[in-house]
């Protein structure tokens, strides 16, 4: 439950290691998890509405000092344009899925972009309008599921940073406690059906019912008996887990631009996706001197395999190319998340790939016999978001209640090319 949404303690506060936004805020339709955390689910979660309308003002050379912003601006308006294009060429595509094409096929297509992006900034940019969101880049990413993109069209444009010391896992206690057993006193979950620190490492399935075996032992990873259909396995497989890496560095003292208009900065790399999203948290954590840096994909796994300390060198020659004129002094802590090298995780959440259509996008949502399959991965609007988590385990749910108290257990996928 949740395990993708963890807190950690770093400088004295609670962070997040995962999951730490709402996305999708203030639109016509509520978000439920907007709801849960500040709205009448009652938990009014610490959050800030994040800020991303000054980046042509922080976005910085390889070799120090800003672009002019300008310059930035007309990047950014090319990069609309482009998106906007891309979205009224998904609404011609066949829903089946069968004619999409990846995000960057599409910018290659339209006139403002025949080449994709190449330039330090091009990349940057283009690495923030995609990759920061999903976690891979837009030669992977699928077009017709991802443009334009249902959670902002249905939610909001708004995205809230969660930094409460709760922990953005207080949603997940909020749920489970309107069904699992609490303690009346604390309100932890004390419900026996709940096993905590234990590894399922064996499901086995028939007509008759299904038998989860588990054990403390951490030795292997989970295997059905019989093993799974081909047509699951496979359908799985072609959809993609992402790595999405935010890491945190701790300074004895603030050296970077403050006040409003500076939360987020770029850096433009001729490298792509190298440290290029920063983020400063003294409005998120008052006096914490804390810096937040994502990086995604390849660059999470190269920065998972090595130690914290090369890490910390590599952001340190990054920053102090960025301020060559401040006093940059040496970070006194960093925490790295490692999803990806986590056998139980494998990654941070799922990302729609060029090459999956519907047909196979419904094969990872139907069951097998009595295995129900749910989780981000399996919500078609919402894919790896917390509210596609939430929205798809209520899917699942009704299936189960359907077969099990109405007979209706027939899961209907519509053909390849319907």
């Amino acid at each position: 439950m949740g395990g993708r949404i963890h807190k950690t303690e770093f400088a004295v506060v609670n962070v997040e290691m995962g999951a730490n936004w709402v996305e999708g805020v203030n639109g016509d339709e509520m978000n439920p998890i907007w709801n849960m955390a500040n709205g009448t689910g009652g938990l009014n979660l610490r959050t800030f509405r994040s800020d991303f309308n000054h980046l042509s003002s922080n976005t910085y050379k390889q070799d120090g000092g800003l672009y002019d912003k300008k310059f930035v601006e007309k990047i950014i308006k090319r990069m609309d344009e482009v998106e906007e294009s891309g979205s009224k060429l998904a609404g011609t595509l066949h829903h089946s899925g069968q004619q999409d094409m990846s995000v960057m096929s599409m910018q290659r297509l339209t006139s403002q972009m025949p080449m994709g992006p190449s330039t330090p900034v091009d990349m940057v940019v283009d690495y923030y309008r995609h990759d920061f969101q999903f976690a891979e880049p837009p030669r992977v990413t699928s077009l017709q599921n991802t443009q334009p993109l249902p959670t902002f069209n249905d939610f909001g444009d708004d995205v809230y940073f969660v930094a409460d010391q709760r922990g953005y896992e207080a949603v997940v206690h909020h749920v489970a406690g309107q069904y699992l057993k609490t303690d009346p006193k604390s309100g932890a979950i004390v419900d026996p059906r709940l096993k905590l620190n234990t590894v399922v490492r064996e499901i086995t399935y028939s007509h008759s019912g299904v038998a989860v075996r588990a054990e403390d032992d951490k030795t292997d990873l989970i295997r059905f008996e019989p093993q799974l259909p081909s047509w699951k396995t496979m359908s799985i497989y072609k959809f993609n887990m992402a790595v999405y890496t935010k890491f945190f560095l701790k300074f004895p003292k603030r050296f970077w631009p403050e006040g409003p208009g500076t939360e987020y900065f770029l850096y433009a790399s001729g490298r792509r996706g190298y440290y290029p999203v920063w983020q400063q948290l003294e409005m998120q954590y008052p006096g914490s001197n804390v810096l937040l840096v994502t990086v995604s994909d390849d660059e999470s796994r190269r920065i998972e395999q090595q130690s914290d300390e090369q890490t910390m060198e590599e952001a340190m020659e990054v920053l102090r190319k960025m301020f060559p004129e401040k006093d940059v002094p040496e970070a006194t802590e960093i925490l790295v998340p490692r999803w990806w090298s986590n056998r139980f995780f494998k990654g941070t959440f799922s990302n729609w790939p060029i090459g999956v259509s519907r047909y196979e996008f419904d094969l990872i949502r139907a069951p097998v016999g009595r295995v129900y399959f749910t989780g981000e991965h399996t919500s078609e609007k919402y894919n790896g978001y917390v509210h596609g988590a939430y929205l798809a385990g209520i899917d699942s749910a009704d299936i189960l209640i359907n077969c099990g108290k109405k007979n209706m257990c027939t899961y209907n996928v519509k053909g390849k090319h319907d």
